[in-house]
């Protein structure tokens, strides 16, 4: 089915539509976008004509336009941005071509300078304004019966022609623009046109946006809810801003918000709410980068790590260059100690002391000189490191735990374990987790961080510890305020919040909250927290709107967030109908789909007898077996320690602390494919048998072995692709159709049938605009508005 799908996209409007990302070119020969691609035909045989007959050569099979590279530099003084694009189209044909060069304008922006020039040469580019550009949008879905343009009607539009696009050869066109960018409750807001995946034959090669922003005051908060992007702070007023991809097909406009300082610690609100429904809103807090060093207060670290026999080799040398580099980036205030722990603990100073140059010397050789030989005391090295805690505890007292296996020697209840910890941490202690390999506890580990108001990281065999600790290390080496708690406005309520509770602050570092609230009003949120052993409080005026939709990324982030912290209590306490009743109710609501999730709602429509043609899910068409999904999440919740217990915890976390709500949905739903092809024997092995009687799910699951990332990352997307979260409706894919989720609680009895590019199509569009995101979905769609069934056909 995909791979047939994947045909008809490359035969339907491959050849019109270039692969599009900050651009896209219209081919204008109507008989080369009518053409059907020809059937491959083998080369005639080389022979001479006999009887007056030539072999003639098979007709042309024409390929859709190419893009080599699409590169986007942005300059933003202040609120003022300038962005240029340089883009580079392939003709593979052997003709020449001609088309025209499109470029929606980004939602929003007001355009005081464009120029553009196509290999090299400056052109005359016409500025449409939106409703001239409609009518162009939508005389290329009549002739083309395809609505993908469709979601950038009612933006402003360049074009310019482009001839020749010479056979075989490539066209480079580069284009600058500079706008004014608007601010939104102290929020500046970027955009850029990347959507592309509805234009594309084929993956672009290469795709880079740099963004950089420079302020008069200090920034804050910098967050894009679109991409996973990487921030680079240069002083207090300039930042870089990357986000590079290769052979990608793009399905979300870029976005980027940033703020300036605003006292000591800045904070934004963001908010969407419709009538007669609990709003969402994304809070961030950031303290910038250029804090006063007296604001940084002193911490005591306490660095302790697994040396029992089973860390030999690779894992050791690497785990002792991370603690290498956590203490020699110690600050000059800070104190520390280091245990190492097998059947036994050992101490190295046996008390804190200061980071001085000859202590961390000390510290060195003593790390040098470890071994490993022995058991896992894990019980007895957290009792030791909670020991050291200063009666007084007035700083921050941090513990970075490395561990590569569970509990055998000493105490090894994990109850009774994290029952210690309770007891003896709270206030200001912090356990941060590492779990080297697959053997690790997962709740053991989990537990103790969720207790202290850390997280856990799981390394798996073939990752780098040194790089996964000093990089944790290097964000979390400078805290700003400890302990903050959150007060919101009187005349609003606030519910699931996550993270919850709000996690420390840390200089560089934000901290991006999402949840849901009730009533609406201006109003101050206070921020109360320990910095430097006293209490501090921050006052921000902020807006929780009455009604708002402009950041419609808010409701699908937060219920990401919410389906990690669900999928976290199965996990870790077991399941529950009511668990996996919400599970399943978020993910199909805003097209959260994981392999676990895709499970939960095709069971759940199986069990309530959901007609076949509005089911919003069949994970077996996208390569994931419906029984070996089964076998594989019953184990990954059952498990606490191998490779389903690591790679079930590390898709929560995913989840659970997602700042883009696609990238997060992806890389849970690769993680948690990670090892489940080699989870599952073949058919006829006992397990199948087991499944069937209820029982012995572990006695014969097989050890889990790594699969390349790519492969899962590829089956992951495939699957995350069924599912569009637009227009605040998800559509899924049944068959060659996009269905509206909604269908199945409704069932009206008016059902109108439209045809794409007649006249009631464009009336229902013009009536009700907000319909355009979701019939750009595709040419054959299904939904319900005002108790009416539409059928686009």
């Amino acid at each position: 089915m995909r791979r047939a799908f994947w045909l008809f996209l490359l035969g339907f409007f491959g050849f019109t539509l270039s692969t599009f990302s900050a651009g896209l070119i219209i081919v204008h020969d109507e008989d080369f976008w009518r053409r059907a691609p020809a059937p491959w035909q083998p080369s005639p045989p080389s022979q001479p004509p006999r009887d007056g007959v030539r072999f003639l050569p098979p007709p042309p099979a024409w390929a859709p336009l190419e893009t080599t590279f699409t590169k986007a530099a942005v300059v933003i003084k202040d609120q003022f941005a300038t962005t240029s694009i340089e883009q580079e189209f392939y003709n593979p044909n052997p003709r020449q071509l001609e088309g025209t060069f499109l470029f929606p304008v980004p939602k929003g922006a007001q355009i005081n300078k464009f120029t553009m020039e196509i290999n090299g040469k400056t052109v005359e580019a016409e500025l449409l304004a939106a409703d001239k550009a409609r009518g162009i949008y939508e005389d290329i879905v009549r002739k083309l019966r395809d609505p993908a343009l469709l979601e950038y009607s009612g933006r402003d539009l360049f074009k310019v022609r482009i001839f020749p696009i010479e056979a075989n050869a490539r066209k480079r066109i580069t284009l600058s623009y500079s706008q004014i960018l608007k601010a939104d409750s102290g929020l500046v807001n970027f955009a850029f046109p990347l959507n592309t995946e509805k234009f594309s034959a084929r993956p672009i090669k290469t795709v880079s946006i740099k963004v950089d922003v420079e302020t008069r005051r200090p920034l804050k908060s910098i967050y894009s809810p679109s991409h996973n992007v990487e921030i680079k702070r240069n002083g207090g007023n300039k930042a870089t801003i990357g986000y590079e991809a290769s052979d990608v097909k793009p399905d979300t406009d870029f976005q980027l918000f940033y703020s300036q300082e605003d006292g000591d610690l800045g904070v934004s609100l963001l908010t969407y709410k419709t009538a007669g429904d609990d709003g969402y809103f994304v809070l961030l807090a950031a303290p910038g980068s250029e804090m006063k060093q007296g604001k940084v207060f002193p911490k005591d670290v306490l660095f302790v790590l697994d040396t029992s026999g089973s860390m030999a080799g690779a894992k050791l040398e690497q785990a002792k260059k991370a603690l290498t580099f956590c203490i020699e980036n110690l600050n000059d205030g800070d104190r520390f100690e280091l245990l190492r722990f097998a059947t036994e603990v050992e101490p190295m100073f046996d008390r804190l002391n200061d980071a001085t140059r000859e202590n961390r010397a000390r510290a060195q050789k003593f790390i040098t000189g470890l071994r490993p030989l022995g058991g896992t005391a894990i019980d007895e090295a957290l009792k030791k490191a909670l020991s050291m805690r200063p009666e007084k505890g007035d700083r921050p007292y941090v513990v970075i735990f490395l561990t590569d296996g569970r509990p055998t020697v000493g105490n090894t209840v994990e109850d009774q374990i994290v029952d210690t910890v309770k007891k003896a941490g709270g206030g200001n202690v912090r356990i941060f987790c590492f779990g080297i390999g697959t053997d690790v506890n997962t709740h053991l580990l989990d537990k103790i961080t969720e207790e202290t108001r850390a997280y856990s990281t799981y390394v798996l065999p073939e990752e780098d510890i040194e790089v996964k600790v000093s990089s944790f290390f290097t964000k979390v080496k400078d805290p700003v305020l400890a302990s903050p708690k959150l007060f919101f406005p009187e005349n609003v309520r606030v519910t699931k919040l996550y993270p919850s509770p709000v996690p420390d602050v840390f200089k560089g570092e934000q901290i991006v909250l999402a949840g849901r609230y009730s009533g609406k009003g201006d109003g101050a949120i206070r921020i109360e927290g320990s910095m430097n052993a006293e209490t501090k409080t921050f006052a921000y005026d902020v807006k929780f709107a009455g009604e708002s939709n402009d950041h419609e990324f808010i409701p699908r982030l937060w219920a990401t967030r919410r389906v990690g912290y669900l999928l976290d209590e199965i996990r870790l306490r077991g399941e529950s109908k009511e668990l996996k009743d919400e599970v399943t109710e978020l993910a199909r609501k805003y097209s959260i789909v994981t392999p676990y999730t895709a499970y939960l709602i095709q069971e759940d429509e199986k069990s309530r007898g959901i007609a076949q043609n509005v089911r919003t899910m069949s994970i077996d068409r996208f390569g994931v077996d419906g029984r070996e999904a089964e076998v594989f999440f019953r184990e990954q919740n059952r498990a606490t320690d191998g490779g389903a217990a690591v790679s079930g915890a590390r898709s929560s976390f995913h989840l659970k602390s997602a700042t883009s709500a696609g990238d997060a949905i992806l890389a849970g739903g690769a993680e948690s494919l990670r090892a489940e092809r080699s989870l599952m024997p073949p058919a006829s092995a006992p397990m199948a048998r087991a499944s069937r009687n209820g029982g012995g799910w572990a006695a014969d699951v097989t050890r889990l072995t790594e699969t390349p990332a790519t492969i899962r990352t590829d089956a992951a997307k495939k699957l995350a692709e069924q599912g569009r979260f637009v227009g605040g409706k998800t559509f899924f894919q049944n068959q060659d159709k996009w269905v509206d989720s909604e269908l199945q609680k409704k069932t009206p009895a008016t059902r109108v049938r439209l045809s794409i590019g007649s006249p009631e199509y464009f009336d229902l569009l013009r009536k009700h605009p907000q319909t355009t995101q979701w019939l750009a979905l595709g040419s054959k769609i299904e939904f319900l508005l005002d108790n009416t069934i539409y059928e686009i056909e």
